[in-house]
């Protein structure tokens, strides 16, 4: 992020849904990705869902608690884009999904998820595939348990390096890009919708 983003971004609200919509989920509504988690305090549930209405990003809460709310953000044709494929699909598959639909995909990722977060049940890998990571690199940190990567961006990065590289230095453009819009008052819905039609 550069210093002239930097200091944006200590001026705006960071409470506000717009600001985090921003920070945390730029590359999914600048459509360089499929997905994004994004985590927030637990009274802006209807803020997020008003905001994103009509705009063509789907919302899925995957754990609430009295604090914070943590969602799957994603564009619902890519996401299933992503599920469809022979590979992705044998790797779901690998991890004990029976059904290949979106919902009950979602729906089981979302068990897994709470039961890593709330009961230090099993890290849910999947979870790399449903946020957009690619295969080789969600395998090697599988393989790897986490180390021996090339390097460290938006995912540990165990092949192409330069070629993620690059699409991290997109999702960082796409960061500052939101920031600098959200900052001259323009509102996210706006800035949703026309990133998504």
């Amino acid at each position: 992020m550069s210093r002239e983003i930097f200091e944006l971004v200590k001026e705006l609200d960071l409470k506000k849904i717009e600001t985090q919509l921003a920070l945390q989920c730029a590359p999914l509504i600048m459509g360089l990705k499929v997905s994004n988690l994004f985590i927030i305090p637990a009274e802006n549930e209807t803020v997020v869902q008003m905001v994103l209405k009509h705009s063509g990003i789907s919302c899925f809460r995957l754990l609430r608690t009295t604090e914070k709310i943590t969602y799957l953000l994603y564009r619902r044709k890519d996401l299933e884009q992503v599920i469809e494929h022979p590979k992705m699909r044998a790797f779901f598959q690998k991890e004990g999904y029976e059904r290949f639909t979106l919902g009950t995909i979602l729906y089981t990722f979302q068990r897994r998820y709470e039961s890593y977060m709330t009961a230090g049940g099993m890290f849910p890998h999947e979870m790399g595939l449903l946020l957009g990571y690619p295969l080789d690199d969600v395998t090697g940190f599988i393989e790897q348990k986490g180390k021996n990567y090339l390097y460290a961006g938006y995912w540990k990065v165990y092949a192409d390096m330069g070629e993620k590289i690059r699409l991290f230095q997109a999702f960082e453009a796409a960061k500052e890009t939101l920031i600098q819009a959200v900052a001259r008052g323009i509102r996210m819905e706006e800035l949703v919708r026309g990133c998504v039609a």
